[in-house]
């Protein structure tokens, strides 16, 4: 499972110009999932997720964590994460988990994030093309990969 975890002063994700997802100060989590993922790496990512420690509080710029600052997330699928340029210039996505155990997957993590955190959890939509906004607050941009 591979995520890029940006934190945001906000986000949203829009197909065909309709709302999937918006929040305010949180995560933006992009999430692929990999052939050899299961239910153990969801919850470990997920986990890492909520308690990485990257939002400022008094006297320093990266210290709390998304739920300490009561804060919003939206995830979005995005198996392009899992693509190999090793060969050449066009990437191969031989790594990506087949579409079915990879949205089971994704929306598996998303329950995980809802029940477990207490926090507003919005995401994209599986399979979808979407756009997504930020505003990247820092910057701050972790690569996380289980």
């Amino acid at each position: 499972m591979k995520a890029v975890v940006q934190r945001v002063k906000q986000g949203k994700v829009t197909s065909e110009d309709e709302i999937l997802g918006e929040i305010n100060q949180g995560l933006v989590v992009l999430l692929g999932v990999s052939e050899g993922d299961n239910e153990q790496v969801v919850e470990k990512t997920a986990e890492k997720i909520l308690k990485l420690r990257i939002f400022p509080s008094a006297g320093k710029n990266i210290d709390r964590s998304v739920q300490e600052v009561e804060g919003e997330m939206l995830v979005v699928p995005q198996f392009t994460l899992c693509a190999d340029i090793s060969q050449g210039n066009r990437p191969s996505f031989l790594e990506a988990a087949e579409p079915g155990k990879a949205k089971k997957l994704y929306l598996d993590f998303v329950d995980y994030l809802k029940e477990n955190s207490g926090l507003k959890v919005t995401t994209g939509e599986f399979g979808a093309m979407m756009d997504v906004s930020l505003i990247n607050d820092g910057p701050v941009t972790i690569v996380l990969e289980q």
